[in-house]
């Protein structure tokens, strides 16, 4: 009897379709099948759901359910929801996310380093005039968040010739990396960064994080990207120390809300590049095969991947 693994998500219709045609492809031997479609046989045998942006309320309705696994690397929305004793939460590790998350990081460090928003504002107003270039090297690019997305994209500035500093709550080390941790750490990472990269993960102790007191440390004319959490930085903080020319610019990728209001002064700032998201969006393929693969090995050991520290956040 082919087993049924139930898809609970909150995601439109066509990208529902577009992850069961892919799930599918990916999980032959099993029946992926949208939460709604499920009777109820069906839902009492599910062990396992796999989830994307999913309702509690619908998980609540698979009583038998042990956990479930994320479509998502950011998990911090399912945790939040859920109860504390309900199914242990798998979050995506794709390293093709990892690579593109890096491609991101890089490809808008060099917006910032060959100075584009200014050569943009001089368009605008039709001035023809150049700007010394430093080197790479005499840049330094502070990384805040040390896990797999921030050590792959150290390690992608690293190549370029990029000075590069991080930040993690745990003090991880990394070669070629002047790496630091707890508060002195930060700011000292803040203090010395031409461009502040944020990839840590949103939990209650990184929400508000970068604010007044620690966007003012920054060193005067960086710039900040956001490829994180919105709520990591607080926004109406950030605005005024642009608008002071205390920072230069700031890429940012994720909001508080998204997509990100149409009266929000962000979209207009010309200190402000604003992204819908796009940093590091999950491939279909890779994704798949990564959870047919963890799913396939429960299945046959009983085993449940190594899920989500509740109290940390991810």
């Amino acid at each position: 009897m082919t087993t049924t693994i139930p898809f609970v998500a909150r995601t439109d219709e066509d990208d529902r379709g577009a992850w069961l045609e892919a799930l599918g492809a990916a999980m032959p031997a099993y029946r992926i099948r949208p939460f709604s479609d499920l009777n109820a046989e069906e839902r009492g045998a599910a062990r396992v759901a796999i989830v994307a942006d999913p309702d509690p309320a619908d998980l609540t309705l698979l009583p038998n359910l042990e956990w479930i696994h994320s479509l998502w690397a950011g998990v911090e929305r399912i945790v939040s929801e859920l109860p504390v004793d309900g199914p242990k939460i798998v979050r995506l590790e794709d390293p093709q996310m990892a690579k593109t998350m890096a491609e991101a990081v890089l490809a808008w460090t060099f917006y910032l380093h060959r100075d584009m928003p200014r050569y943009r504002r001089q368009q605008d107003a039709r001035i023809w005039k150049m700007h010394d270039l430093p080197l790479p090297s005499q840049r330094t690019i502070g990384i805040l968040g040390l896990g797999n997305l921030g050590r792959v994209a150290a390690g992608k500035l690293l190549q370029q010739d990029f000075a590069v500093c991080g930040w993690s709550r745990s003090g991880t080390l990394m070669d070629g990396v002047e790496t630091f941790s707890g508060p002195g750490g930060l700011g000292h990472v803040l203090a010395k960064s031409d461009i502040v990269v944020v990839l840590m993960p949103l939990t209650p102790e990184t929400s508000g994080l970068l604010n007044t007191d620690r966007l003012s440390a920054m060193k005067t004319g960086a710039s900040l990207i956001n490829f994180a959490r919105g709520p990591i930085v607080d926004s109406d903080a950030l605005l005024k120390q642009l608008d002071r020319g205390h920072l230069d610019h700031a890429v940012l990728d994720v909001f508080d809300r998204e997509p990100l209001p149409q009266d929000s002064p962000l979209w207009a700032h010309p200190s402000v590049t604003v992204l819908p998201h796009i940093s590091g969006p999950t491939n279909r393929t890779t994704a798949s095969a990564i959870v047919a693969a963890n799913i396939g090995a429960y299945f046959e050991t009983d085993r449940i991947p190594g899920s989500v520290d509740r109290a940390r956040g991810y």
